[in-house]
């Protein structure tokens, strides 16, 4: 029984990192554009919010 369930996952995983070596060329160029879309928002949320807090 406990066989059969450490088979059925290590199938999960192989199905699973089978799509990833498919699909890994495109998912890290998503991932590098949106680190780039997310700083570029992230300065121009910072240049729109330039008043700075002073805690005394």
């Amino acid at each position: 029984m406990w066989t059969s369930i450490w088979n059925a996952i290590g199938n999960f995983f192989q199905f699973i990192f089978g799509i990833m070596n498919a699909v890994s060329p495109f998912w890290n160029k998503m991932l590098i554009v949106i680190g780039f879309v997310a700083f570029f928002i992230w300065l121009n949320y910072m240049n729109k919010h330039k008043d700075v807090e002073k805690f005394d």
